[in-house]
């Protein structure tokens, strides 16, 4: 059985155009894909600040209950250290660690109020303008210095 020449003599494969077309798509997911990629990445660190916040408010709320006052840093309330270096996950990091952050500390301290902070560091500040430093006092108060709408 003889087989035809020009079908035997034909390459099996992909074009170039075909692959072009198919890196074509693929960037053009990716276009898409990415940018919403990464601010998921940014909220999720953003969530470990919040949370580290909320954390601290509780702490200081015991410590209100059974001293009669706030405490003016961290290290009272049974954090590691005051500031407080933490991870995307949200646990406390040394200073200077490439996991961290956010940098957490509390200011305007009086007797009977207080503001915690979370100010983002390094690839965090670059990419969350839209909330940067968050904030949260003894009143529930909830803010962000960078004046987004969906930050807390």
């Amino acid at each position: 059985m003889q087989q035809n020449p020009t079908l035997a003599s034909r390459q099996r494969g992909i074009t170039f155009l075909e692959l072009l077309i198919v890196v074509a798509i693929v960037a053009m997911i990716s276009a898409f894909a990415f940018p919403s990629y990464m601010q998921y990445i940014v909220k999720t660190k953003r969530t470990a600040a919040t949370s580290a916040l909320l954390q601290i408010a509780d702490r200081q709320q015991q410590f209100f209950m059974d001293n009669k006052t706030y405490a003016t840093d961290l290290s009272a309330l049974g954090f590691a250290g005051s500031p407080l270096f933490v991870s995307d996950a949200g646990k406390a990091v040394a200073a200077g660690d490439d996991d961290a952050v956010y940098v957490l500390s509390i200011v305007n301290v009086t007797p009977t109020t207080y503001t915690a902070t979370a100010a983002p560091l390094a690839g965090q500040l670059e990419r969350d303008t839209d909330c940067g430093t968050l904030t949260l006092s003894q009143a529930g108060t909830k803010d962000a210095l960078g004046g987004g709408d969906d930050c807390w």
